[in-house]
């Protein structure tokens, strides 16, 4: 079935005419130099680690969309857009580029420039000439609004959003900003080096230019304690001790990738909910460690539950104290997480700390400062099988009972439906957009 009004030409100062100039594959940035003439007369130093080994490629291509269960690099930035063109051959051409593209800066390739009506087309600058890659990871995300927006099937795609993508409702405590919020698009790009991440980003949105507009971005970053290891998250805690075992793909099935539930097109796909979660830092920071722990129900130099002694002990909800009271507080951010799980709503974490300087803010709790502090916080980014059985129940609770609410505020961030991995041959949203 095809949409109304999407068979004529572009007329956006020739972009789309020049989608077909991406690049041909190129080679891989070159070896860095160990010494030039210059330097010849001194003596030698050791040979810079080839850039680009294998290990820092991660391909675009596959099943599943990387970036996902993919280790946490240290580095992302997230765009969100929001769709400009009324035509759905615009957007299957911009599908189109986003792919060709991304399996190109994923393996170090350049990305042209299309002629725009301004310039010509030309080469790729190759503005990262010399870096690794970094583990360079690409994912993208539909939002709400690619299926329906005020009312409107833009691209009559209304009845191929799945069951499981509900909108969020409001939670107690949102001041979600709209500028900060929404989009109906995603483009996630996580590096072990932030100008990699950024470059991928700039390169897909140019690609994008009056196609749609960019609504929001966020950068953030995970301090690398080693393979293996925990992060810690601004308040100083580890985040992410409680992540199901993303190595076991029966597990990851049930609770991350959706199913035979799903429209063919998200089969093997996954949600994602991001929220942009500023922390109190100047209130948090003058709390006496004994309360920052009953806050997460975990000790936090060592990450362990307030009932253990090493990380991954377990959780023991029923242990009391001397008193009779709970040792893992009712309210604590720890207790309602592991009772959330108990009742089968999970979600795999992959969130990153962000830190955008200062600005005016208002607290919500005592002592009521408002002025210059801290914008900062956790970019939280969690991905489940289903919004309905994961995120929504779980957020409802905490929303409510954390003790953790006094020094957190949800101000923005979206949700997207992050379609199955692009096999070789097709692009992105390809089985979508063809069934439409």
């Amino acid at each position: 079935m095809s949409a109304p009004n999407d068979t004529s030409p572009p007329t956006r100062r020739g972009f789309l005419t020049g989608l077909t100039g991406i690049a041909a594959a190129a080679s891989v940035p070159a070896i860095a130099r160990a010494n030039d003439a210059s330097t010849a007369h001194k003596t030698p130093e050791p040979m810079a680690a080839p850039r680009n080994a294998v290990s820092d490629i991660i391909p675009f291509y596959g099943r599943n969309q990387a970036g996902i269960l993919t280790p946490a690099q240290t580095n992302t930035y997230i765009t969100a857009l929001d769709i400009t063109t009324p035509k759905r051959a615009h957007l299957i051409k911009l599908m189109q580029a986003w792919t060709e593209a991304s399996a190109k800066l994923t393996l170090g390739q350049p990305v042209a420039i299309p002629a725009d009506g301004e310039v010509e087309a030309q080469p790729d600058p190759n503005d990262l000439d010399g870096l690794s890659l970094s583990r360079l990871t690409i994912t993208f995300g539909f939002g709400p609004g690619l299926f329906g927006k005020d009312g409107k099937d833009r691209f009559g795609l209304g009845h191929h959003r799945p069951e499981a993508f509900v909108d969020l409702p409001h939670f107690p405590g949102d001041q979600m900003i709209p500028a900060r919020t929404g989009g109906d698009l995603l483009i996630q790009a996580c590096a072990d080096n932030p100008q990699v991440a950024f470059h991928a980003v700039r390169q897909l949105t140019r690609l994008a230019y009056g196609l749609a507009d960019i609504r929001w971005v966020q950068s953030g970053f995970a301090s690398d304690y080693g393979p293996g290891k925990t992060p810690r998250n601004l308040m100083g805690f580890k985040d992410g001790t409680g992540n199901p075992n993303t190595s076991d793909a029966a597990l990851m099935d049930k609770h991350v990738w959706a199913g035979s539930e799903a429209p063919d097109w998200m089969q093997g796909g996954s949600y994602v909910v991001i929220r942009r979660a500023r922390i109190a830092l100047e209130h948090w920071d003058r709390t006496k460690v004994s309360f920052q722990e009953q806050t997460f129900g975990r000790q936090k130099k060592s990450g362990a539950p307030l009932t253990g002694k090493s990380e991954f002990d377990p959780v023991d909800l029923a242990a009391n104290d001397a008193d009779g009271n709970p040792v893992i507080p009712e309210n604590s951010h720890v207790r309602l997480a592991h009772q959330a799980a108990l009742d089968g709503n999970v979600i795999l974490r992959r969130s990153y700390s962000y830190n955008d300087g200062a600005n005016v803010i208002a607290e919500r709790w005592p002592p009521w400062k408002q002025g210059m502090e801290f914008d900062a916080g956790l970019i939280f980014v969690g991905y489940q099988r289903d919004v309905r059985t994961s995120f929504i129940p779980i957020f409802e609770k905490m929303s409510r009972f954390d003790m953790m609410n006094q020094f957190v505020t949800n101000v923005g961030g979206g949700h997207f439906a992050c379609p199955r991995g692009v096999e070789a041959g097709e692009y992105l949203g390809q089985r979508l957009f063809e069934t439409a």
